[in-house]
């Protein structure tokens, strides 16, 4: 019940911030995403934010970001984290690497999630190597759980290293009805997506 509730709170304060800010993707090619890194030709409908959490980054959704969560992290270069710096000095967050491997891109995220959200029960699942728009990428699930919400989100991803920088999409939502509802619209763009250097 406690967990229904949560849920419902947070459908209603994502409908209600989110529609604010949103701008219609409808289908059909869309260039320049992220900071002109990514092309991609989504079928369905979503929502793009224009809040970001960090530079390089483009967030898409259906029925808000706490329901499902599309970000792009596009095109981010050695020294630079995938989220915004709040706390540079005594919270440093993780950096693209230089000589960064495919297989290290699980962990960038994990641990930008810990610094960022104390707390936070992060858990990676299973990884695999996958190509991602023409690049040799790694694609992994991970599930993780904050301590403000205490809803379970169950999410994965893909990433490619490319020219020494990181691309990655990732896919966030409750694991209760919506990761399952919308997580084919996410791989269907993911097999669209095109990398703009």
């Amino acid at each position: 019940m406690k967990t229904a509730l949560l849920l419902a709170a947070a459908i209603l304060a994502a409908g209600i911030a989110d529609a604010q800010a949103n701008k219609l993707i409808e289908p059909g090619l869309r260039e320049k995403i992220a900071r002109r890194a990514f092309s991609a030709d989504p079928e369905h409908e979503w929502n793009r934010l224009s809040d970001r959490e960090g530079k390089y980054q483009e967030i898409w959704t259906i029925d808000g970001e706490q329901l499902n969560k599309l970000t792009f992290y596009g095109g981010v270069p050695i020294d630079e984290p995938l989220f915004k710096e709040h706390d540079r000095k005594d919270r440093p967050l993780p950096k693209v690497s230089e000589g960064m491997l495919i297989t290290d891109i699980p962990a960038l995220l994990e641990n930008t999630y810990r610094v960022l959200s104390p707390g936070i029960q992060i858990h990676i699942g299973a990884q695999r190597p996958r190509e991602f728009a023409g690049q040799k990428g790694i694609h992994f699930s991970y599930t993780f759980t904050r301590q403000d919400d205490e809803v379970e989100r169950r999410a994965e991803a893909i990433g490619a290293v490319s020219k020494g920088r990181l691309y990655l999409m990732t896919y966030e939502a409750p694991s209760i009805y919506f990761y399952g509802k919308d997580v084919e619209k996410f791989r269907q763009i993911v097999e669209t997506v095109t990398i703009r250097h």
